[in-house]
């Protein structure tokens, strides 16, 4: 079996409107192995985001494909790509994505239900004790703070145990020391469970503690050979 769990395969994106095309991937190449974190870094706009977007299937590029444990996520329609995506990617952003209406247990309950598993409450309120919620869980995110939000975010990526985590700029909400507490307790997270993570920041010290460095410059992917001490 290939030791990649993700597959990159010569990625190209272009957007057209009025004023022409802009080419903002272009032949991106890279493969993430089992288990390992890999940061993607570059300038605002330069296209780490909207990699990230075609490697979880949200977006979809002009050519090339992306294959996640050996299935390409473009030879499905969006349905299929949708059910990939609650079978093996868990997700964290920048600005939480938490559903206002539910408490902090019906949050990280939700994909839970969604995938049919029957223990929902019982494995989410474990969750949000390892992630140090256990008092928050009747909590609605609009009476918690921006770390405890993310951590709530956090508990409900991991407690369906994805093959691969895929976070983007999830310390750009949190002042800095927040911001450190929540990457430690991801990196925790993510040894325990085995996950393959792909962070995107700007954050270079974060990106230091990935085992892998990938720079997008000018649409283009190259890989930084040893990360910053």
């Amino acid at each position: 079996m290939s030791q990649a769990m993700i597959e990159v395969q010569h990625v190209f994106k272009s957007v057209t409107d009025a004023t022409g095309t802009l080419a903002i991937l272009r032949d991106i190449h890279v493969t993430f192995d089992r288990g390992e974190t890999v940061a993607i870094v570059g300038a605002s706009g330069s296209g780490k985001s909207t990699l990230l977007s075609i490697i979880a299937g949200l977006d979809v590029p002009s050519s090339g494909t992306v294959r996640i444990d050996g299935e390409d996520l473009f030879a499905r329609d969006e349905d299929q790509r949708a059910a990939l995506r609650a079978q093996k990617l868990g997700f964290v952003f920048q600005s939480f994505q938490l559903l206002g209406n539910l408490t902090a247990l019906e949050n990280v309950m939700l994909p839970l239900e969604l995938s049919g598993r029957r223990d929902a409450r019982s494995a989410a309120t474990a969750m949000l004790q390892r992630v140090g919620l256990g008092e928050r869980l009747g909590h609605y995110p609009k009476v918690l703070s921006g770390g405890e939000q993310q951590r709530v975010a956090l508990a409900r990526a991991f407690v369906v145990r994805p093959a691969v985590l895929l976070a983007d700029e999830p310390t750009g909400s949190l002042d800095f020391a927040t911001g450190e507490k929540v990457m430690e307790l991801m990196f925790e997270l993510n040894r325990e469970q085995g996950t393959t993570l792909v962070l995107v920041t700007h954050d270079r010290a974060i990106a230091a503690r990935c085992e892998r460095r990938i720079v997008i410059e000018a649409g283009q992917a190259s890989e930084v050979a040893e990360a910053a001490a």
